[in-house]
Order: C-alpha cells, then sequence, then structure tokens
C-alpha cells in the first residue's frame, strides 16, 4: 500500500468528519473514536447527499438529505440496497494516512 498523509488526527473531531479533494473526487474522513478513522465516498448514492456533513454514530454515518445509514467497514447501506466505497486508513504518530493505491483503483472501475 502507498500509504499518503492527509493530516493530523485532531484536525478531525470525535464522532465527526471532514472531507478531503483527492484528484479522483472527494473522501470523507470519520473520526468514530479516539483513534479508530474510517475514509468513504463522500457522496450518497440515494441522492448524492454530502456524508461528511452526516451524522457519525458507532461506526456508522447517516446521510443528511434522506438518513440512509452507511457502515463504516463495509460501506453497505442498512436496509437499503446501496453501497459507498471505502479506502484503508490508519493513525500514525497522530496523522491521519489513506492508501493512495485504492483511490487510484477507484478510478479503474
Amino acid at each position: 500500500m502507498a500509504w499518503v498523509d492527509i493530516g493530523a488526527l485532531d484536525d478531525v473531531p470525535e464522532r465527526g468528519a471532514r472531507k478531503i479533494r483527492t484528484a479522483l473526487g472527494c473522501v470523507a474522513v470519520f473520526r468514530t473514536g479516539a483513534q479508530e478513522v474510517f475514509a468513504a465516498s463522500n457522496a450518497c448514492p440515494h441522492k448524492g447527499g454530502p456524508l461528511s456533513e452526516g451524522i457519525v454514530h458507532g461506526q456508522s454515518v447517516t446521510c443528511p438529505l434522506h438518513n440512509w445509514v452507511f457502515d463504516l467497514n463495509t460501506g453497505q447501506a442498512r436496509g437499503e440496497e446501496g453501497r459507498i466505497a471505502t479506502y484503508p486508513v490508519r493513525v500514525e504518530a497522530g496523522r491521519i494516512l489513506i492508501d493512495g493505491a485504492a483511490l487510484v483503483a477507484r478510478s479503474a472501475a
């Protein structure tokens, strides 16, 4: 994996999110706990709602437009057929790292 530093862990509030811009589009970074982060597509597949503005709860996010709930581990919508892309992330020395190769692979699909 080609890990890319995308910012400080403290830049994302607990139970909150931030949007990062990549060459391939926007990705939402969610902080669900003190050292727990997830990264996923920022757009809800239902109506394109900005998931970085949704409600983070447990290891899920609720779309701010139509209340679809997505599991941040799998990207699967609960009770719906939709899914969002998820990306490997890790925390190292207080920094959030995302797998840059996964972002590139996203464009090949």
